[in-house]
């Protein structure tokens, strides 16, 4: 285990904890990871447990103890990848549909974790022992680009650059039914449902609700479906899968919002990835082919 001490200086003091710990460890660990650390009682101000939005005092000894990391008690897998680039600090994979990112609940095998646990022996921490070196996720159904980090500092990089909306993330979306402006920019917040936690909706009363923002441009128009490019600026839950049906124009085969037609999956595909390299500052994009099953759709013209 290490511990750290630090002595809250008067000009960064009447700010929250896990802020002032954020910045006192330059950027180390995320937010989210120090207040973890609060909430488990890893953290104390003279010799007290505190919460993590306590505010600091000029004078405050802050100790913090950080656990050594829990050895992975996921087993790794032989599930094929497609690898689009690696290196030391690393990875983009094209995930195929139906390959569950992270394990959840029952699920602790036949993962995208688990695959990269058999590929590579180094990945980040910071996502925790179920998510090694995940920085951002596609749900299951949904293919595309992702990238993995390989160590703590890539991760914290490219987590900065998918907050700080540099990152590139541009998608392919078949849609039910005609959309009629050429292009349109969708504001929504976005908050889990009560009566179903499994599902997302627009909500603007819950106060755990989220600022979406999802940017569409109609890529060409069909018989009874649309294809639509679709760009992010941000990133939460079924965020386009929401915000498309909440439009009307539900993603064709997505069960859960409301369009079962066409396709045996959401017809969603990450098709275009950038970012600034952590290590070379060299900026890098990826684009992909659509998927066989979309592509029918395409070709075939109508649902």
């Amino acid at each position: 285990m290490e511990e750290l001490n630090f002595k809250v200086e008067k000009e960064r003091a009447g700010g929250r904890l896990d802020k002032f710990l954020v910045g006192a460890l330059r950027g180390r660990f995320s937010r989210s990871f120090i207040k973890k650390l609060v909430d488990d009682a890893n953290v104390e101000i003279e010799g007290k447990v505190v919460c993590a939005h306590y505010k600091v005092c000029p004078g405050d000894s802050v100790n913090l103890k950080i656990p050594d990391p829990k050895p992975l008690e996921l087993t790794p897998e032989n599930i094929p990848l497609d690898v689009a680039y690696e290196d030391g600090d690393l990875l983009v994979i094209n995930k195929q549909p139906g390959l569950t990112v992270h394990p959840a609940g029952p699920q602790l095998t036949g993962t995208l974790v688990n695959a990269l646990l058999y590929h590579c022996k180094d990945l980040s921490g910071i996502g925790g022992v179920l998510r090694p070196g995940i920085v951002h996720r596609l749900d299951k159904d949904t293919s595309g680009f992702l990238v993995v980090a390989k160590n703590d500092k890539t991760h914290l990089n490219l987590s900065g650059q998918f907050k700080n909306r540099t990152a590139k993330r541009k998608y392919i979306a078949l849609v039910k039914g005609i959309v009629q402006l050429d292009r349109g920019r969708i504001e929504l917040p976005i908050a889990r449902r009560k009566k179903d936690i499994n599902k997302m909706g627009i909500s603007f009363a819950d106060t755990k609700k989220k600022n979406a923002i999802t940017n569409y441009l109609v890529l060409k128009r069909f018989k009874d479906f649309t294809m639509l490019e679709v760009a992010l600026e941000t990133g939460r839950t079924h965020q386009i899968r929401v915000h498309l049906s909440h439009m009307g124009h539900a993603i064709l085969g997505d069960r859960m919002y409301g369009s079962q037609r066409g396709i045996a999956r959401q017809a969603l595909h990450a098709k275009t990835l950038g970012f600034f390299h952590p290590a070379t500052k060299k900026f890098m994009e990826f684009d992909s082919a659509i998927p066989r099953d979309m592509q029918d759709l395409i070709d075939r013209g109508k649902v």
